[in-house]
């Protein structure tokens, strides 16, 4: 995995997941192993298939996390300035296709951190590529699965 961009907030997530993943979901699927064992013939205990699946699952995502902290490079929006969109900034857009539209903020973020209903979107999604290199007052275009949109950027933040 190359270099991978994300703020100190995602940081702090992916660490937040690791730990979760290692000292909860890996132990209790390390009980529920235990437990379906117990219960005899491993042949026919559907029971311990899934939770061998599920071990293999978590191990999965344990490894995933911690490739993604080794090669995580922060970028603190805290020290960026400017009226320019780029990884990090908080974007105020207002919908020039609606009339009577309320402004949406986003913040661009690292692909792994995005999450819409927090306003987090990732610089790679179609609206994150169309924002990028744009400035304060900039219309733009951007295409959608439900189809092309307008905004234009009302306010460019870094915080």
């Amino acid at each position: 995995m190359s270099s991978v961009p994300m703020t100190p907030a995602g940081l702090a997530k992916a660490h937040a997941a690791l730990e979760r993943l290692k000292h909860v979901e890996r132990p209790q699927n390390v009980r529920d192993i235990e437990e379906a064992r117990a219960h005899g013939d491993l042949k026919e205990n559907a029971e311990y298939h899934a939770a061998k699946e599920r071990q293999g699952h978590i191990d999965g995502r344990i490894k995933f996390n911690e490739s993604l902290i080794a090669n995580a490079e922060i970028i603190d929006p805290k020290t960026l300035s400017g009226d320019r969109v780029v990884f990090g900034a908080t974007v105020t857009l207002i919908d020039l296709d609606e009339d009577d539209a309320e402004p949406v903020t986003y913040q661009i973020v690292g692909a792994f951190e995005s999450d819409l209903e927090a306003g987090l979107i990732s610089y790679k999604s179609p609206i994150g590529k169309s924002l990028i290199g744009k400035c304060e007052g900039d219309e733009v275009t951007v295409t959608t699965p439900v189809g092309r949109r307008m905004f234009e950027i009302d306010r460019v933040e870094f915080k």
